[in-house]
Parts: C-alpha cells; sequence; structure tokens
C-alpha cells in the first residue's frame, strides 16, 4: 500500500475531488473517493480478480489498523461499480497530469545526451468491452467486422525510467482519432532541456514547427519519401538541411533552398533549418534507410553516432507499451470497463500504477548504479503483488 500511497499523495487527489465536486456525500460511507482513487491503481495490479478480491486487498488491513470500526465490511461489487462512477475519470486524469513528471536523476544510467533528458512519444491501442456507449464513443480499428472496440492511448515517456509524464486518450476512427492529431495536446508539456525522439508517423511539418516551439529539441524518423536537401555537410556524416512547408512548391520551393545555401534565414512558416543523420543497422536482415532529422544543428553538441545511439533509446517506449499491456494487464486481454468514462478511468489507473512501479525501478537502480533496463519489471510487479497487503502507510 505504501507503494500507491507515496506515489499519490493524498492531498493531491483531494484537491482533485474538490474541484470536479466529486466529494462523499457521507462522512461514513464504504466507498470514499481516495479509497476508490487507489482502487482504481489497484485494479491494474490485480487485473484477474473480481472487484471485491481488489477492494479485499486494498481494505483487509485497514481494519487491523484500526481505520474504520469493526462493524465495516467490504461493499459489494454492485456497491463498488457505482462508487467508480461517481468519482469518474476527470479526477484520475487531473491528478496523473500534476504528478506525471520525469523522476532520473543525473546519476541515472542511459538518462542524458550531452545535458539533454532522452524522452519519446509513443502510441498503443488497448480492446475493450463490445457495448453500445464503447463502440459509439470509441469506434473500432479498421472496420466494424473488427471483435472489440479501441481506445488510442498517446503517451510522452522518459526512456531511462519508462514512466510516462504526460498522456491523451482519443478513439480510433473519425477525424481526429491518428497518433499525430492526439499527440498536438502533447506538445505543451515538452521542456527546453529535453530531447524529443519520435518515430516517422509523428512528422509532418506543422507537427515539427509546434513541437520545436516549445523550446525541446527534437530527433524524429522520416519517411523515405521526405526530400531533403544538401545544404551543407559535416565532418561526422551528417549533413545541414531544410524541411519545407508541403504547400511551397516549384520555383518557390527552389528560391527557398538556394536562400538557405546562401546562409541566409528563411521564412520560419515556409521552412525549418534541420540536421541529417542517416544510417543502416549492419545486423538487420533488410537494408532500410533510417533517416533522423534533429534541431541539434551543430556537431559539437551531439554527434552522429551519439544521436542513432539516442535514436535506439526509442525502442524503450515500446518496452514500456508492453509492460502495461502485457505485465499488468496480461497478454491478449481487454480492459474491464463497460462505459467510455469508466475506459479511461481505468487507463489511468493504469498509467497512475505503472509509473509508481517504474519510478520505483529507477530509484533502485540508480542507487545500485546501474541501468534500470536491467531491473526485471515482472518480478517488481509479482513482489509488490505480494507484499501490497502489507501494513504500511495507508492514510485512514
Amino acid at each position: 500500500m505504501g507503494l500507491l500511497t507515496a506515489s499519490v499523495p493524498r492531498d493531491v487527489i483531494d484537491d482533485a475531488v474538490a474541484a470536479h465536486g466529486r466529494q462523499a456525500k457521507r462522512s461514513d460511507g464504504k466507498c470514499p473517493p481516495h479509497v476508490m482513487f487507489y482502487f482504481a491503481m489497484a485494479l491494474a495490479l490485480y487485473a484477474d480478480d473480481d472487484y471485491e478480491q481488489v477492494m479485499a486487498q486494498l481494505t483487509e488491513k485497514l481494519a487491523a489498523l484500526r481505520c474504520w470500526d469493526s462493524a465495516w465490511q467490504d461493499p459489494t461489487s454492485g456497491g463498488i461499480t457505482q462508487a467508480r462512477k461517481r468519482l469518474g475519470a476527470e479526477v484520475l486524469a487531473e491528478v496523473y497530469d500534476r504528478i506525471a513528471e520525469p523522476v532520473a536523476e543525473e546519476l541515472t544510467r542511459g538518462a542524458w545526451l550531452n545535458g539533454r533528458r532522452l524522452m519519446a512519444i509513443d502510441g498503443f491501442t488497448w480492446e475493450m468491452p463490445d457495448t453500445k456507449a464503447n463502440a459509439g464513443h470509441f469506434g473500432y480499428a479498421g472496420s466494424q467486422d473488427a471483435a472489440f472496440p479501441q481506445a488510442r492511448v498517446v503517451t510522452l515517456s522518459e526512456c531511462a525510467s519508462h514512466v510516462t509524464v504526460g498522456a491523451v486518450i482519443g478513439p480510433v476512427t473519425g477525424k481526429a482519432s491518428g497518433e499525430q492529431s492526439l499527440a498536438r495536446a502533447l506538445w505543451p508539456r515538452l521542456e527546453p532541456d529535453w530531447l524529443l525522439i519520435a518515430d516517422r508517423n509523428f512528422y509532418s511539418f506543422n507537427a515539427w514547427c509546434e513541437a520545436a516551439g516549445t523550446g525541446a529539441d527534437l530527433l524524429w524518423r522520416v519517411k523515405a519519401n521526405l526530400t531533403l536537401p544538401v545544404l551543407d555537410k559535416h565532418p561526422d556524416g551528417s549533413y545541414s538541411s531544410l524541411v519545407i512547408n508541403p504547400r511551397v512548391t516549384g520555383a518557390a520551393r527552389t528560391r527557398l533552398i538556394e536562400t538557405a545555401c546562401r546562409g541566409e534565414e528563411v521564412d520560419p512558416l515556409k521552412a525549418r533549418r534541420v540536421r541529417v543523420v542517416e544510417y543502416d543497422v549492419p545486423d538487420r536482415t533488410d537494408s532500410e534507410l533510417i533517416c533522423l532529422i534533429t534541431t541539434i544543428t551543430e556537431p559539437v553538441q551531439a554527434t552522429a553516432p551519439d544521436l542513432a545511439w539516442a535514436y535506439s533509446e526509442r525502442w524503450e517506449h515500446e518496452t514500456l507499451n508492453a509492460q502495461i499491456k502485457t505485465a499488468l494487464r496480461g497478454p491478449g486481454r481487454i480492459l474491464r470497463s463497460r462505459s467510455p468514462d469508466m475506459v479511461e478511468q481505468e487507463i489511468y489507473g493504469y498509467l497512475l500504477t505503472h509509473r509508481a512501479l517504474a519510478s520505483l525501478i529507477c530509484q533502485a537502480a540508480t542507487e545500485a548504479d546501474i541501468d534500470p533496463d536491467r531491473v526485471k519489471f515482472t518480478r517488481t510487479v509479482r513482489i509488490v503483488r505480494r507484499r501490497v497487503t502489507d501494513t504500511a502507510a495507508f492514510p485512514p
């Protein structure tokens, strides 16, 4: 219990509950809001258990600690369902936004590149019960023939620790359902000392400009069909180039490139200067060229090999996704919630619980002077599940 309460302080929950008007109507209720908040996190730890079993895991020590009187009894499954609905998803979303910050320290291995904190952005989808409400809100991936509706989740994460620092949940169908569209809500969370790494699905000229405008440095892979003119070659094998607004074509595009070649300023609404790093991976079976663009325009700040290594750290986000969907929920499992609001609440519960576990791993690894990747996430989950009901600082 100490893990849950230490990662999400009670006063932060109470503030969010009050801000959204979700306070308990009775002082002696069985399911007060703060308990239901921790219950939403506990659902991620005990994905195979039913509501009453999960609540028992949470509360069996409360009676021993005399937090409630001896006449108190565990609520029924129906009562817990109603309490979940009363709490809603907004409280968990606000608390998540308040506490979601990087946790790697200066001595954490694999967390930095020349003073820049390595961060990544990526998305995943998650299936849910096939109810009319879920299908209408989230939609089906591909076609109506899909077995279950899906939610799309796009997250910002710290590469070394695997903690998420921003998340947005949306549908898988519709005009604004793609990863690029959802990612726009996350750009304001970027910080000037970050190096944000992204796969090729995230690049567009507008997205690049919005993300770069936050002051964070960017290292994004781009698709092979993006034309990148060579303006100047660097000794490390990288070269200076432009990413150009696709609306600028023909003679106007040629004049823009000529202006940049002369070293003159270009209109930032029409083009942005970047540095390009191209390489392939020797031990791969295919010969696909990896093309990266970055806002770090001077090799002295980060060499081409440094940037290639940094991009490989993006795969830590794939590991994070697997930890949430497979190690916690279980392989191939769908969410349990039957309404859109409860689906979002459940997903935020997973994000908060994963964040608590990943933070614990990062702290232990930093103190042991090892890379957090060397600590097995699944083993940590098993340990926490065994000890979650030990006497600890659970608030009454």
